[in-house]
C-alpha cells in the first residue's frame, strides 16, 4: 500500500493528474460553449472566408441602388413615392421576376396632396382655395406608388422590434410543416415596424429585413430566413423574393421531428423548401451567407433606371431578375461589415444570400459540431498525456502541432469541399494547454534550481546581450574570441575637485544622475557596457551581437552624450548651481578606437564577466587620457576615423606607443554627418587642413596665419583645442628661431613622449 502511495506521489503521476484535470476543465468550458469561444470560432470561419470567398456563379439577382448619383439627381431620401411608382413601373416594364424594397414604408408620403393640403393656411397664400382646389386633383402619391406595386410582382419589407406596442406584419405566405412548428419554440419577435397596409395589400409579399438576434459584433455571418410572433410565422425579405419570382404558394419548413429527422429534445429548423429550393438552417432558422465580393456588376443605379435614353442598355440587366432595391449612400445608414472585411450596403446581404440559394453554394454547421469538437478535445488531450513519458517533452510538442496542423487542414478541407464549419482552434488551445500545465510542472519540480538569465546578468549587461544569453545560455561558458570592434572609454574631467566638495551620498547621486544617461545612450546605439570604473564607463560595439557599421554607431552615440552633459548643466541636475559650489558645470572626456580585440566570458568557473581585452582597449583608454593635453572633448583614432568618415573630424596629434613602430595618429570628432557638409565646417575643415601641413613642413609663420583662420571658422567650443595649437606653433617658432629657420630635414613635428598624454603636433624633447 505504501508502494502505491509512493508511485501515485511520484513526479510523473502527479505531472498526469495535472494535466488530467486541466484537460478535464477545458472540456467543460467547451461544452458549456461561452460566448468568448462562439466568438473565437467566428474569426476562425470569417478567416476561411476572407481565404476562400464564394466563387461567383452568374445568378439572375440585381441589386437596383439608390446610390449617391441619384441622390444628387433626383434629391435628398426619402423621395416622393411617385418617384418609387415610377421605378417599379419602368423595373416592370423591363420583366424584373420580382422587385423587392428593403426599405420599410412605415408612414404616409409627406409629399403627398392630402398632407400639404392639412398643412395649407392663408399666411402661405394670397388665393388659398384655388390652389387647394387645383392640388386636391392630383393624385395621392401613396396610392400611385401602391398601385405600382399591385401591377408588379413586388415585396415590401418589415423591421423588427425589440419593444412591445408596434404592429404585425401581413403575411402573404403560406407555412407548412415536417415536424414541430417553429412557431412553438423559435424566440418571438416583441412587435415590428411593417410598411403601410396599402402597399402590403398591393404588394405580392412581404419579408422581413432584421439581422439575426446573434449578431451582436457588428459582421453579418448569419441571415434570418424566417420570424415569428410566438403564434404565426413571417418570411424574410429573401425568401419572399424568391418565393414570388418563382410562383410559390408558401414556404414548408422542416424541423426536429419530422421524417428522417431525430427529434432530439432539443428543437430545431433543419431546412426550408422554397419553390424548387431547398435550404439548409441552422436550429434558429437562419443561413450562413457565402460570401463573394461586393461585385459592382451587381447593382445598377436609379439613376440608369430611369433614364429613358438607356432603357436597351439596361433592359437586358433586369429582365429575368430578382431585384433586390436598397440603397448604398453613406448618409442613409445602411451599410453592413460582412466577414470578408468588406463595408457593403445591407441589400447586398439580401442579394448574396439569394445568389448562393439559387447556386446551391451552402455553409453549414452540423448540429453534431459541438458534440464532435468537444470530444476531439478530450480525445486529444489524452494522447498528449499519455504521449509526454513515452516521447518527452520535443517528441510531444512536435506531436501536438502535427495534430493542431491535421486539425486546420481537416476542417479547412471541410469547408473547401462541402462547406462545413468545424472549429480547429478551440481542440488545438486544449492540446497547447495540456501540454504547457505538463511541462510547466514538470519545469517546477525537476528546473528549480536554475535562474533565469536576466536575473543573474540583467544589471550589468546590455539589452542585446542579455536577449542573447536568455536565447542561447549555453554562450556562458569561458573562452573569447577575436572580433574588430569599436571600444569607448569615458572619463569626467576634474572628478577629484568635484568629489571634495560632496558628501558620500552626494557623490553616488551626481554619478548615477551622470551615467545613468550616458549609459542609457550607449544602449540606445547598440553598445554593451562593459564597466564603470569610477566616474568612468567602458563600452564597446560589435559584440555580442554582430552590429553593421559599429563605429558609426560609437560616435554617434559619443557625440549624443556630450549633448546630454550639456543639457545636464543647463538644467543644473547635479545641483552645483543650486547648493554654489565651485565647480559650477561637468566636463567629460570619451576616446574611441576600432580594431581587432578578444571579447568573451572571462574569470572563473563560478565568477565571470563578459569583457573584451587587447591593443585596441588599451589604445583607447590612451585616446581618451590625451583629451585634457590636446584640449579637446572626443577624440578618434584614425581607424575609427576610416570606420566612420561620414562625421566631421579635425586632425589633433599623434599617440607613441610602447611596442609599436607607428604611432596612433589622433582626430578630434567635432560634428555628425549633418555638421560635415556645412559651410562653417567646409571652411574651418580646409584651414585646420592647412595649418596641419604647414606645421608638418616646419613653416610656423603660415600655421600661424592658418590658426588664425581656424580660430575665426571654429566655435567657442574648440577655444581649447585651438589654445593647445597655438602653444604648439609657438614652440615650433621657438625651435625654427633657435636651429636659425630651417627645421630639422625629414622630421617631422608630430607625437608625444611615450606613455604621456598627447601634445597636438608637437614633439616632446
Amino acid at each position: 500500500m505504501r508502494g502505491l502511495f509512493k508511485f501515485m506521489l511520484g513526479k510523473r503521476m502527479l505531472v498526469a493528474w495535472v494535466a488530467v484535470l486541466t484537460l478535464v476543465a477545458a472540456t467543460f468550458v467547451r461544452v458549456s460553449d461561452p460566448p468568448f469561444l462562439t466568438a473565437v470560432r467566428e474569426l476562425t470561419f470569417d478567416s476561411y472566408q476572407q481565404l476562400f470567398p464564394r466563387e461567383y456563379q452568374p445568378a439572375p439577382v440585381r441589386i437596383v441602388d439608390i446610390d449617391e448619383a441619384s441622390l444628387k439627381q433626383y434629391g435628398q431620401w426619402p423621395w416622393p413615392r411617385t418617384r418609387l411608382a415610377e421605378l417599379t413601373r419602368a423595373l416592370n416594364e423591363m420583366g424584373a421576376a420580382v422587385i423587392a424594397y428593403d426599405i420599410v414604408f412605415a408612414e404616409p408620403d409627406r409629399t403627398s396632396p392630402g398632407l400639404v393640403l392639412q398643412n395649407l393656411t392663408a399666411d402661405n397664400l394670397t388665393d388659398l382655395d384655388s390652389f387647394k382646389s387645383e392640388l386636391a386633383k392630383l393624385p395621392d402619391h401613396d396610392v400611385v406608388f401602391a398601385q405600382s406595386l399591385e401591377e408588379a410582382p413586388s415585396v415590401v419589407a418589415f423591421a423588427v422590434l425589440t419593444h412591445t406596442g408596434g404592429r404585425l406584419p401581413m403575411s402573404r405566405a403560406g407555412f407548412a410543416f415536417g415536424g414541430e412548428n417553429p412557431a412553438g419554440f423559435l424566440t418571438p419577435f416583441p412587435s415590428t415596424l411593417p410598411s403601410l397596409d396599402m402597399f402590403q395589400t398591393a404588394a405580392s409579399g412581404s419579408g422581413g429585413i432584421s439581422l439575426s438576434e446573434d449578431e451582436k459584433g457588428g459582421i453579418v455571418r448569419r441571415a434570418p430566413l424566417i420570424f415569428t410572433d410566438g403564434t404565426k410565422l413571417y418570411p424574410s425579405l429573401g425568401v419572399e423574393a424568391l418565393r414570388v419570382a418563382q410562383g410559390a404558394s408558401g414556404v414548408l419548413v422542416k424541423s426536429t421531428g419530422a421524417s428522417g429527422e431525430a427529434a432530439t429534445g432539443n428543437s430545431a429548423v433543419t431546412e426550408l423548401k422554397i419553390g424548387s429550393f431547398v435550404v439548409p438552417t441552422t436550429a434558429k432558422g437562419e443561413v450562413w451567407v457565402h460570401y463573394d465580393t461586393d461585385r459592382k456588376d451587381r447593382y445598377v443605379s436609379v439613376l440608369d433606371v430611369l433614364d429613358e435614353t438607356k432603357r436597351d442598355l439596361i433592359t437586358p440587366l433586369i429582365e429575368g431578375q430578382i431585384v433586390f432595391v436598397g440603397t448604398s449612400a453613406a448618409g442613409l445608414l445602411d451599410l453592413r461589415t460582412t466577414p470578408l472585411g468588406e463595408v457593403v450596403p445591407g441589400v447586398s446581404v439580401h442579394a448574396q444570400m439569394i445568389e448562393q440559394i439559387l447556386s446551391e453554394d451552402f455553409l453549414t454547421r452540423p448540429d453534431w459540431a459541438d458534440g464532435a469538437e468537444a470530444l476531439a478535445t478530450l480525445a486529444i488531450g489524452l494522447i498528449m498525456i499519455l504521449a509526454l513519458p513515452a516521447v518527452g517533452s520535443i517528441g510531444t510538442a512536435l506531436m501536438g502541432a502535427l495534430i493542431a496542423a491535421s486539425l486546420a487542414g481537416g476542417s479547412l478541407m471541410a469547408y473547401l469541399q462541402n462547406g462545413l464549419l468545424f472549429d480547429p482552434v478551440y481542440p488545438s488551445l486544449a492540446v497547447l494547454l495540456v501540454f504547457v500545465a505538463e511541462t510547466t510542472l514538470l519545469y517546477i519540480m525537476t528546473e528549480r534550481e536554475k535562474r533565469f538569465v536576466r536575473q543573474a546578468f540583467g544589471q550589468y549587461l546590455s539589452p542585446h546581450l542579455v536577449n542573447q544569453l536568455e536565447e542561447a545560455p549555453e554562450q556562458l561558458v569561458l573562452g573569447g574570441e577575436m572580433r574588430d570592434m569599436t571600444i569607448l572609454f569615458m572619463d569626467v574631467r576634474g572628478f577629484t575637485p568635484i568629489s571634495e566638495q560632496l558628501t558620500p551620498t552626494e557623490l553616488v547621486s551626481f554619478l548615477n544622475t551622470l551615467l545613468s544617461p550616458l549609459s542609457d545612450i550607449i544602449q540606445h546605439e547598440e553598445g554593451t557596457i562593459d564597466k564603470y570604473i569610477g566616474d568612468s564607463i567602458m563600452a564597446f560595439w560589435n559584440a555580442p551581437l554582430a552590429i553593421n557599421a559599429h563605429a558609426s554607431h560609437a560616435c554617434r552615440a559619443a557625440l549624443d552624450m556630450l549633448k546630454k552633459v550639456d543639457e545636464l548643466n543647463d538644467q543644473d541636475a547635479f545641483g552645483f548651481k543650486a547648493h554654489g559650489l565651485k565647480t559650477q558645470s561637468v566636463h567629460i572626456g570619451i576616446g574611441l578606437n576600432t580594431g581587432e580585440a578578444c571579447v568573451g566570458n572571462m574569470g572563473s568557473s563560478r565568477r565571470f564577466n563578459y569583457s573584451v581585452i587587447g591593443d585596441a582597449v588599451n589604445i583607447s583608454s590612451r585616446i581618451e587620457s590625451s583629451c585634457k593635453a590636446v584640449g579637446a572633448e572626443l577624440l578618434v583614432s584614425d581607424a575609427t576615423r576610416r570606420a566612420a568618415p561620414e562625421f566631421a573630424y579635425l586632425e589633433a596629434g599623434e599617440i607613441p606607443l610602447k611596442g609599436k613602430s607607428e604611432p596612433v595618429r589622433l582626430y578630434a570628432l567635432v560634428g555628425d554627418e549633418s555638421f560635415r557638409h556645412t559651410e562653417g565646417f567646409r571652411l574651418l575643415s580646409k584651414s585646420h587642413a592647412a595649418m596641419v601641413s604647414d606645421m608638418r613642413d616646419g613653416n610656423a609663420a603660415g600655421a600661424a596665419l592658418h590658426l588664425e583662420a581656424c580660430r575665426k571658422a571654429a566655435s567657442e567650443r574648440q577655444s581649447p583645442f585651438y589654445d593647445v595649437f597655438t602653444a604648439a606653433i609657438a614652440d615650433l617658432a621657438d625651435r625654427q628661431a633657435a636651429s636659425g629657420g630651417v627645421p630639422e630635414e625629414g622630421h617631422l613635428p608630430l607625437g608625444a613622449a611615450e606613455q604621456e598624454p598627447a601634445t597636438p603636433m608637437i614633439e616632446q624633447t
